[in-house]
């Protein structure tokens, strides 16, 4: 054991040393540990910054990573990459370990200095905008989307001028878009002129403007993507429709006079002349529908010409018919070589001239002269037999009617009421009257109707002699005319209205211009502001009232009613009625009418009348009003719609302390309006519609205003004063109907809420959004168009109970780019509710009665007894759903509720998931309820690709009595049109199942490439009033289950309505293959198959 007491002084000598050596090694290997770890957690906090940074990048390619940012990821960059600290520690072998410890420490120090100051980075955005680079991004866009629509409108022009062919025109859709990218490429230029500049010295304004002008022509392009293949419709000019008119009255050799000179080939013109009211119009009218019938003319064209001719307006007219267009700013010669090539490509056609005063040559026009080789006719009513002569026309007169003929006329149109109970003719005590009243007419179809008109439903024979009388009293007051004594038998009729109110009303008629059809809610609203119609506490009351004068006007046969396709219900006024009224007129001087008399200026009358009340200047070419022109300083009325006004001088509406009315509307120049329209106190009715205004002068000191209509305007801002106009009843902030957006972005709380009296709100087609409160506390309100941005708002608004509106468009949720083709706003519905981009799932936001719904991009949805359509929508007649990507049927489970009583049309478009009308199980496992769908009529389908079958089975269609239209297409995996019943199809036999659609008119299956069969082989359709079958693009299709009717002899006969069979004539080898039931059926149907327009494909040489 000698050893150990020297080792106890070995380690007593050492000790310290070794501790320390120790501790030092193992901080050494603690700091070594911490720094790698640190290190990972930089490395970490790069890749981090890193990503962020990378992802902001790609989030605006204009942007660039602030420079703080680089230096420091710089920075770590160059710290990792440095040699390795246990490296650079042990190449130094003479170093001790707390040396090393030190070094490790005071690297370890500075990693976490670096991670410390990259701590904002985490936070902070890590890039900026590249100003020179964001203006040069947009640039490149702009140009590169301009391209590209340019591009894809002169596709567009290109494949549209291969489908325009006689009998076609171009669809609306086609044509707005066309006319949107057209305004929008001419709009592009300003922007481009301010492009010019470089690019440092380029305002956040332009950027924005090239931003604005990118998503527009991105939207552009991609609605032109949408077009469909097919450009083109059929032209309805160029469709048999024919005109409405009366009864032909003793006028039939007349007639057949008149279709044998046109059928023949020797005379080409012809002049039918006769005295006003004779009955020319209705002769011509009766001729036109039966050439119509023989089709064997390529064109029938119809113009009314009237007294105020002019060449212009003619040429106009005859473009229009023709659907073409001439340039406004074309000399008169330029325009009739544009009009004769019009014409040229339509031969042969019939053109009708209505109601000639004065002769004139056709080259003058542009009408080609009719010849032989030509083929073309011309016919002219005229009741000059001179001008008939002077134009080289074959003339044919229309005399009035013999006595006998006149008699009959007249006891067809007064009624039963002077007809005997036993034996049918005239009662007794008024044989002898009735036949006096009618030699007094004179033979003249206009004078027997209208006077027959105002007698109706009187039997008293005392009261037939007190009418005598009066007509006899007004013969004796002939004034000098020619048509004097048709004038006094015509105001027989309307004195014997024996209300001065409705005299008032049907004078005023005459302030349109001749043969105007005017729209019957426009004059109904005409003679509101004219305060001819007292005032009401309901404005729907005040128009019912109106719609009781009109029916008595036109029960007197005063005016006559229209059907306008595009602005639905007209009346209109005979010419010689007309001019009976203005011969009223005339006695007093109150009214000054120069209506649609072509006027560039304004006629010299207007400057020397004084007292005048009325002036009626519409529909004219009216371009500047005079600084020195002072009108009349009792004028009321002030009516310049549809004129070339740019500016109005200051000076006109100075001296005007009366004026009530004042329509501007359809001015398209007019830019301005002078201050002192403020000065108008009185002033009821201010129209400016579809005029270019900016900007409107105050109108706080119109405090008597009761109707403000802007819309279609280019206002930007809600008129100071509005909120100042107590009286006002009606306000039009709209767009206009041609599709132009009105600006303005909002109406003040405040603004609204001041209007108390407000009757209609109009803004939809505006930018405005509503609050549903704000609209609710406008409790007189009875007419409402406008948008609620969300549908909590619809839901504030639905809480105010306004069950008092009579008249509805609201639009919930977006109103960008909505599917106007889908929102039919039918005459007979005025409550109408769009849901876009909303969701509709969850408490009540629909009216109970809503008669149209249309619910687009509402993904929420998979089907609509997820919604409270089902439930609350209880007057609902039409429903359109489209692009509702949640949408998997349309019910999936049967309600009895009137929704599905009461539905007339669905339409259901691009519906990715729709499967079926009806989820799977639910025809299935239950039955619907009584009267189901019993009021359907039209079914429309298109772009649903998943669905495969339209009806789920046989029994479905036996609740479909009253469809009348069935139309499916575009839908990729539609395979059966009507499913088949296992039960029945597993009961073999060799029973027939009959489908029955009594009502079904048509039938058209287009694009449905797995389309297999209509229905089962064991099945046919009944369907006895059909009338057009149109199949394109189904060739998998190989029986068509049509059921024919047959005659005694056992052989088929075509159904009795059916009018045409339209397919492709390159799918006529899938015709010839098509199956019927009887073996004949095809040849007895091919009379009847048309095609569908095709555009040649060019053969290459």
């Amino acid at each position: 054991m000698d050893w150990v007491g020297p080792s106890i002084e070995v380690v007593k000598l050492v000790g310290g040393r070794f501790v320390r050596y120790v501790k030092y090694q193992i901080k050494y290997t603690d700091l070594l540990q911490e720094f790698a770890e640190s290190k990972q957690v930089l490395r970490s906090r790069r890749d981090d910054i890193e990503s962020k940074r990378e992802t902001q990048l790609q989030y605006a390619p204009y942007n660039v990573v602030r420079t703080e940012v680089e230096d420091w990821l710089k920075e770590v960059e160059e710290f990792i990459g440095r040699q390795d600290v246990v490296d650079e520690v042990n190449s130094r072998g003479c170093l001790s370990w707390s040396c090393r410890a030190v070094i490790l420490e005071g690297r370890t120090q500075e990693l976490k200095e670096i991670y410390d100051r990259g701590d904002n980075y985490t936070r902070d955005c890590l890039v900026i905008e590249d100003h020179s680079k964001k203006f040069n991004y947009y640039v490149q866009n702009f140009n590169e989307l301009k391209e590209k629509l340019q591009c894809k409108q002169v596709d567009i022009r290109s494949k549209l001028n291969l489908q325009l062919v006689s009998g076609k025109i171009e669809m609306e859709q086609v044509k707005r878009w066309l006319g949107k990218v057209e305004e929008m490429l001419n709009g592009v230029k300003d922007i481009e002129d301010k492009m010019g500049g470089s690019p440092q010295h380029s305002s956040d304004s332009l950027v924005m403007l090239l931003r604005e002008k990118i998503q527009e022509m991105e939207r552009m392009c991609e609605e032109g993507s949408q077009l469909p293949d097919c450009l083109v419709i059929d032209d309805p000019s160029a469709s048999v429709v024919e005109l409405t008119t009366s009864e032909l009255q003793g006028s039939e050799a007349v007639k057949a006079n008149i279709l044998e000179c046109l059928k023949g080939e020797k005379v080409t013109m012809i002049g039918v002349w006769g005295m006003g009211g004779v009955g020319k119009t209705t002769i011509m009218k009766h001729v036109y529908n039966e050439l119509l019938k023989e089709g064997k003319l390529k064109k029938l064209i119809w113009v009314d010409v009237s007294q105020n001719f002019d060449i212009n307006n003619l040429q106009k007219q005859i473009a229009c018919t023709l659907k073409e267009k001439l340039e406004e700013d074309q000399n008169t010669t330029n325009r009739a070589s544009m009009l004769s090539m019009m014409l040229e490509k339509q031969r042969p056609y019939l053109l009708i001239l209505d109601d000639v005063w004065s002769s004139f040559k056709l080259e003058d026009v542009g009408i080609p002269k009719p010849n032989e080789t030509n083929g073309c006719k011309l016919v002219l009513t005229t009741r000059s037999q001179e001008v008939a002569r002077s134009m080289g026309c074959r003339r044919i007169q229309v005399e009035t009617l013999p006595k006998e003929k006149a008699l009959k006329l007249f006891l067809n149109k007064v009624g039963d009421t002077v007809l005997s109970c036993s034996g049918g003719g005239i009662k007794e005590d008024l044989e002898s009257t009735l036949k006096d009243i009618v030699d007094e007419c004179d033979g003249l179809p206009l004078a027997l109707i209208t006077v027959a008109g105002s007698l109706k439903e009187i039997s008293e024979s005392r009261l037939w002699s007190v009418a005598l009388n009066q007509l006899r009293e007004c013969k004796r007051n002939v004034a000098g005319t020619d048509d004097a004594d048709a004038f006094q038998i015509l105001k027989f009729s309307y004195d014997r209205l024996k209300n001065q109110q409705i005299q008032y009303c049907f004078l005023y008629c005459a302030l349109y211009p001749e043969d105007y059809k005017i729209p019957e809610e426009k004059i109904i609203e005409n003679w509101i502001d004219e305060g001819f119609i007292d005032e009401m506490e309901h404005r729907q009351s005040m128009k019912d009232e109106g719609y009781g004068i009109l029916q008595k006007l036109e029960d007197n046969s005063l005016l006559e009613l229209i059907k306008d396709d595009f602005t639905g219900a007209c009346v209109r006024m005979h010419d010689l009625i007309r001019d009976m009224a203005l011969d009223i007129i005339r006695m007093s001087p109150q009214f000054l009418i120069e209506a649609g008399k072509a006027l560039k200026e304004l006629p010299e009358k207007v400057k020397c009348v004084e007292g005048v009340e009325k002036v009626s200047l519409m529909h004219n070419y009216i371009e500047e009003i005079p600084s020195s022109l002072a009108f009349s300083t009792r004028l009321t009325t002030l009516l310049l719609a549809h004129n070339s006004l740019s500016t109005i001088p200051e000076s006109v509406f100075e001296h005007m302390p009366e004026l009530k009315i004042l329509d501007l509307s359809f001015n398209w120049r007019l830019s301005s309006l002078p201050n002192s329209v403020s000065k108008l106190v009185k002033l009821t009715t201010l129209l400016l519609e579809s005029t270019s205004l900016e900007k409107v002068p105050s109108l706080s000191g119109l405090g008597s205003l009761k109707k403000l209509n802007l819309g279609g305007t280019k206002i930007k801002e809600v008129p100071e004063g509005l909120g100042m106009l107590k009286n006002l009843k009606c306000l039009f902030l709209c767009g206009s109907k041609y599709g132009n957006i009105l600006e303005i972005d909002e109406i003040a709380d405040g603004v609204l809420s001041n209007l108390s009296k407000l009757q209609e709100l109009i803004v939809d087609g505006s930018r405005i959004k509503l609050k549903g409160d704000v609209v609710g506390r406008l409790k007189k309100l009875e007419v409402f168009h406008g948008w609620f941005p969300t549908a909590n708002e619809m839901r504030i608004f639905l809480k105010c109970e306004p069950n008092r509106l009579s008249d509805y468009f609201i639009i919930v949720g977006s109103n960008l780019n909505l599917p106007y083709h889908l929102i039919k706003r039918s005459p007979r519905y005025k409550k109408m509710m769009v849901l876009k981009e909303t969701s509709i799932v969850g408490e009540n936001m629909l009216f109970s009665s809503v008669q149209e719904l249309c619910i687009d991009a509402c993904h929420d949805i998979r089907s609509l007894n997820d919604t409270s359509v089902i439930k609350d929508a209880t007057e609902l007649r039409r429903c359109s759903i489209s692009n509702c990507d949640g949408m998997e049927c349309i019910l999936s489970s049967w309600i009895n509720n009137p929704v599905v009583q009461n539905l007339e049309c669905l339409d259901m478009s691009n519906l990715h998931k729709l499967d079926g009308l009806f989820e799977a199980n639910v025809m299935a496992t239950s039955s619907p309820p009584p009267r189901a769908f019993s009021s359907l009529q039209d079914v429309r389908i298109q772009e649903c690709k998943k669905i495969r079958k339209l009806f789920s089975s046989w029994k479905s269609v036996e609740y479909l009595q009253n469809l009348e239209r069935i139309s499916v297409w575009r839908c990729e995996e539609m395979e059966e049109m009507i499913a088949s019943d296992p039960e029945e199809e597993g009961e073999g036999g060799d029973t027939i199942k009959k489908l029955i659609l009594p009502k079904l008119k048509y039938l058209s299956l287009q694009e449905l490439p797995a389309l297999n069969s209509i229905c089962s082989r064991r099945a046919v359709m009944v369907c006895d009033s059909l009338e057009v079958i149109s199949i394109c693009d189904c060739k998998g299709l190989r029986r068509m289950p049509l059921s024919l009717p047959l005659v005694d002899n056992a052989q088929p006969s075509p159904p009795p309505s059916l009018k045409e069979i339209v397919i492709k004539r390159s799918e006529l080898v899938w015709w010839e293959s098509l199956e019927w039931d009887h073996p004949n059926a095809k040849d007895l149907l091919q009379p009847m198959v048309h095609f569908f327009f095709e555009p040649s494909i060019p053969q290459s040489e």
